[in-house]
């Protein structure tokens, strides 16, 4: 169904008044228990997740154990169940205060007695999961939410449906897709290895260095570059950053930030109570002097980076929306020469100004067809659900999935199934589709989605495509500025790969700032398959509200 067609309406006894926040997996409504007369944070899943009953089953169970945890910065869970239609829902206590996230955002490194009184609570919190067999496996930002209180700052750790037993394997869920936040992400998550409460430690011992610090202790430029350092590099000493906190800091978060679980903390608030004494400097009587201006770290090579010249140096045509589309090295080549990925060969090079005329003319003459529509190209006018309007190729189909998103494609219902199943998708058919007739496995995919932050920066940016679209997300481009439909806008590119059998496909994104919801359009096709005036065409055509 479209998410906002449930306003007004009833779900599992609940009356739904408004949008709380959308994500990959489920949304989160402002609802009222009319039994009680008290208004809750209703999380409603993705329907597709329910027809998995090993999911099913699963979320019901630890969803009602962690209801049956009683602690005050644990957020109360009042009801975990399915309703009528199958649909799986959970009713927790609305919290009407922001969440860290959104204070790293709004103000930036944090005050120390602030990060004190916060982390202790959230430390607690965990520890008590912790004392019950439980493991968050995804401590960020977003999950730690503030109630100002009188007595101060209240912390709740939230969001404990992607909850494990201790002894299961890692982050996986039983489709071995990963659970987590690449950002906050533990080694022995990424390794696949069994984990404890000490991988939620590491997750926070990240959450504390980004509110002290205002950055993480690892940024890299992709994914692989950030699961490599949390592996194998240690993370800047923190005190280069915040120069007046005491050297002691340091030891404190490195322990915290082990590689190997064994080395850090026995638990979470042992481990935040040796941070408050080293800044308080109570156990310590020296400090050392520090500059008074942090110098910044030098920049560093990192594994796996793709070197992208190009990205820079290719002219734009003013007052066009977005650059050529495609990833990789083909896409990089292609956009260097100025020509349509795919084309082959050449039977010579031209030279001199009569070349640069005749480009000219050609590109203006491309441009004019581009801008007053043309033949080959069909319209979508938007929906009340995606009310994003635009332009795609004439030999495409296009299909709506739930009123959620839409996509347009030579072979729509393999990526509309892939789209529409984040979670647990199948890569199998599209696989085949990449390796035998990869000129189709191309398609324009839009939806609007309120967790979208069109000013959050790469990383933020991966993180929300993560949690949106299947397989592993990696930004391989840094974010430009861009207009899109009138409206401010980013764009990235990058890649969305199989984690099980490598297939990937190459994407062009645009993040777009709405009044309503953020909207997020993204052309992707087969490595090296990248068209560019398909990309530019699309983004060209692009308005909002429906037609």
């Amino acid at each position: 169904m479209n998410d906002r067609a449930l306003i007004g309406q009833e779900m599992a006894g609940y009356h739904i008044e408004d949008i709380i926040g959308k994500g990959g997996m489920a949304v989160v409504y402002l609802a009222v228990d009319p039994r009680l007369n008290r208004r809750v944070a209703l999380k409603i899943l993705n329907p597709l997740l329910g027809e998995d009953e090993r999911f099913r089953q699963r979320f019901v169970l630890e969803s009602r154990t962690v209801a049956s945890i009683d602690h005050p910065n644990i957020i109360p869970i009042y009801e975990a169940d399915a309703a009528d239609d199958g649909t799986l829902y959970i009713a927790m206590r609305y919290v009407n205060g922001p969440d860290l996230r959104r204070l790293f955002y709004d103000r930036g490194p944090m005050p120390v007695s602030q990060v004190n009184r916060i982390f202790a609570q959230v430390a607690a919190a965990l520890d008590t999961a912790h004392a019950h067999d439980l493991v968050h496996r995804d401590v960020k930002p977003a999950n730690i939410l503030i109630a100002a209180h009188t007595e101060g700052d209240h912390a709740y750790l939230t969001d404990f449906g992607i909850t494990k037993h201790r002894t299961s394997i890692s982050g996986l869920t039983q489709t071995d897709q990963f659970i987590g936040t690449p950002r906050y992400m533990a080694p022995e998550q990424i390794n696949k290895e069994r984990i404890d409460g000490r991988c939620d430690q590491y997750a926070l011992a990240c959450v504390v260095y980004e509110a002290l610090a205002g950055r993480l202790p690892f940024e890299r430029d992709n994914e692989i570059a950030l699961l490599w350092a949390h592996l194998a590099e240690p993370p800047t000493p923190l005190t280069t950053l915040r120069p007046e906190l005491p050297l002691q800091v340091d030891g404190v978060m490195m322990r915290a930030l082990a590689k190997s679980p064994e080395q850090r903390y026995d638990t979470c608030t042992r481990f935040v109570a040796e941070l408050r004494d080293a800044i308080s400097g109570s156990d310590h009587p020296y400090r050392l002097a520090r500059p008074e201006t942090p110098q910044k770290a030098p920049a560093e090579r990192k594994p796996g980076r793709r070197k992208r010249k190009d990205a820079q140096t290719v002219p734009e045509p003013a007052g066009v929306a977005g650059t050529a589309a495609g990833g990789g090295a083909a896409g990089a080549a292609t956009r260097a020469s100025g020509a349509k990925t795919g084309r082959r060969g050449g039977k010579g090079v031209l030279v001199g100004a009569g070349a640069a005329v005749v480009a000219i003319v050609a590109l203006v003459a491309l441009l004019v067809t581009f801008l007053q529509g043309g033949d080959g190209w069909k319209s979508y006018p938007g929906s009340p659900a995606v009310p994003i309007a635009f332009q795609y190729p004439e030999g495409w189909t296009l299909q709506q999935q739930a009123d959620v998103f839409v996509v347009a494609s030579p072979r729509v219902e393999e990526f509309r199934t892939l789209f529409g199943t984040p979670v647990t998708a199948d890569w199998a058919t599209v696989n085949e589709t990449i390796k035998s007739s990869p000129e189709e496995a191309t398609g324009l995919y839009s939806q609007t989605l309120d967790t979208l932050d069109p000013r959050g920066g790469p990383q933020q940016l991966q993180e929300t495509l993560q949690s949106s679209l299947p397989g592993t997300v990696s930004v391989f481009s840094e974010v430009v500025q861009v207009s899109v439909g009138g409206q401010p806008a980013v764009r990235l590119e990058g890649s969305i790969t199989d984690p099980q059998r490598g297939g990937q496909l190459d994407f062009t994104g645009w993040a777009v700032e709405l009044p309503e919801e953020p909207a997020l359009m993204i052309y992707f096709c087969a490595p090296g398959r990248c068209d560019d005036t398909v990309a530019n065409r699309f983004i060209r055509s692009v308005s909002f509200g429906r037609s």
